[in-house]
């Protein structure tokens, strides 16, 4: 069990894995269209969207106000393919934005007619009103975007423009699972959440610590 848990995390991606488990901790059905990492060659068509994740109980026509997504505007998403961009050791200014395709190449044409037929759960049934209309959220999570002006904005602006109807920072994604994690609750079926339960158990983290991820 233990050397099927660690393959699973390294052909899947620990990132991933994160995202995952914060949209399935907020209600979703959430579908991983691809377990294994792509480094060596260019990525296909149907590689280029991470996960895929559908919340049956948000309201059809409403969307979150702002651009930037907190926990609190999951209730509002019905259906999102997201796409995590994992490089916690880079900062996301417009400059890197305009300078890396690879971030926006799951925007492209192709890939998005293909989006459509990823919105089939086996738990879950497909929306009759929203077959073949496109209508999905646009997801791009990143470790963080500039906190000063211009920056920012140009920041936003740029991912608006390719596109991309909303981000979810890996800060906001951490607080929420940390805050939600019951220490007298075992979470055997997840390594992530079974490993920020023990750290809470011991006190490795606590109510201060978490306003660390606050943007």
């Amino acid at each position: 069990m233990r050397i099927f848990s660690v393959y699973y995390y390294v052909m899947a991606g620990f990132d991933e894995n994160i995202v995952r488990e914060y949209f399935e901790l907020n209600g979703f059905f959430v579908r991983q269209l691809r377990k294994y990492l792509v480094q060596s060659r260019k990525k296909r068509v149907d590689e280029e969207i991470d996960l895929v994740v559908y919340n049956p109980n948000a309201a059809l026509d409403v969307l979150p106000a702002g651009f930037q997504l907190f926990s609190a505007d999951m209730i509002k998403i019905r259906r999102a393919i997201v796409v995590v961009k994992a490089w916690h050791s880079s900062r996301f200014t417009p400059a890197m934005l305009k300078s890396s395709s690879r971030v926006f190449d799951f925007l492209k044409k192709d890939v998005l007619r293909n989006a459509e037929s990823y919105f089939r759960f086996d738990d879950a049934e497909v929306d009759p009103e929203l077959v073949g209309t496109g209508q999905f959220t646009k997801i791009l999570v990143l470790p963080s975007l500039p906190t000063s002006e211009p920056l920012r904005s140009e920041s936003i602006q740029l991912l608006q423009e390719r596109g991309v109807d909303g981000i979810i920072t890996f800060g906001t994604i951490l607080e929420n699972l940390l805050r939600n994690v019951e220490v007298n609750h075992s979470y055997q079926k997840s390594d992530l959440l079974q490993l920020m339960r023990i750290m809470k158990i011991y006190d490795m983290v606590k109510e201060p610590q978490m306003n660390l991820f606050n943007e």
